[in-house]
């Protein structure tokens, strides 16, 4: 059964999650926009040919190694994460488990951001 937790619960879940994370990789993410929407629209899910009821969350922009700015002028458009709350809901049954997903789909999510491609994630993983 679904753990369903407000919007405002899961962005606290979600803001202490990123706190978790190592400070020499916090540094790194300036210039991104954390966004949380209930479910992946057709394009999301698109893009990466996955079914929207699978995609947790989504990177989008530029690599971080792929940035070099010109006369170190940073790269002018936000990056965004998305976490898909509705979907991250529907594999957890306690809020345990909703934090740790949360977690692992930031950190997912934050891989691509440095570059890592889906093969390098699963050696991780």
């Amino acid at each position: 059964m679904p753990f369903r937790v407000s919007r405002e619960h899961f962005e606290r879940i979600t803001e202490r999650a990123l706190e978790t994370l190592p400070e020499e990789y916090r540094q790194f993410l300036t210039n991104i926009t954390l966004t949380i929407e209930d479910y992946p629209t057709k394009e999301d899910a698109g893009r990466l040919t996955a079914d929207k009821e699978f995609l947790l969350g989504l990177f989008s922009g530029v690599p971080y190694p792929g940035k070099g700015g010109f006369f170190d002028i940073p790269y002018p458009l936000p990056d965004t994460i998305i976490l898909f709350q509705k979907n991250i809901e529907n594999i957890c049954s306690t809020e345990k488990e909703l934090e740790e997903q949360i977690r692992a789909t930031l950190i997912h999510e934050i891989g691509h951001y440095f570059g890592l491609s889906e093969r390098d994630l699963r050696k991780y993983e």
